[in-house]
């Protein structure tokens, strides 16, 4: 099941790459602009190995490489992403997706706030009012609370 989670996660982020690679540019029908494709190496094994390559001429350029692993032929992926933003900043993004799922790096990622961060009063107020009333309610199995059945 976690190789299915894997190949969704994968399908996902292809198809919002394509869309976001594919999204077109307000143009007038004058000014369409052609991109062309400057590099687009592929190559499969019958093993399932993979491989592919390609760079555009505006700067996009995509590689990945898969083989098949364990019993269940699950196909572990690393590949690599980069294009440039508009404002002429270089976007990249490697990844690996294998047994232990996606795994992306990228500095244009967000990151989690480190932990423990403090928990505010009001949070541990809270927390303490809500356990003092589960402890002085009556417990009752028609809502669904936990009577010793």
């Amino acid at each position: 099941l976690p190789c299915h989670r894997t190949n969704m996660k994968l399908v996902v982020l292809f198809c919002l790459i394509a869309l976001a690679l594919g999204h077109p540019v307000a143009q007038t029908d004058d000014e369409v602009k052609v991109v062309p494709i400057l590099r687009d190496d592929r190559v499969e094994f019958e093993d399932g190995t993979y491989s592919f390559d390609f760079e555009t001429g505006n700067g996009i350029t995509r590689s990945e490489s898969g083989q098949s692993e364990g019993e269940t032929l699950a196909v572990n992926k690393a590949g690599e992403v980069s294009f440039t933003f508009p404002n002429g900043e270089q976007y990249y993004l490697k990844y690996i997706a294998d047994e232990n799922g996606f795994q992306p790096e990228s500095p244009y990622l967000p990151v989690a706030p480190a932990f423990p961060h403090p928990i505010p009063q009001f949070v541990i107020d809270q927390i303490e009012f809500a356990a003092q009333e589960d402890q002085n309610r009556e417990l009752s199995q028609d809502r669904g609370d936990y009577v010793g059945y």
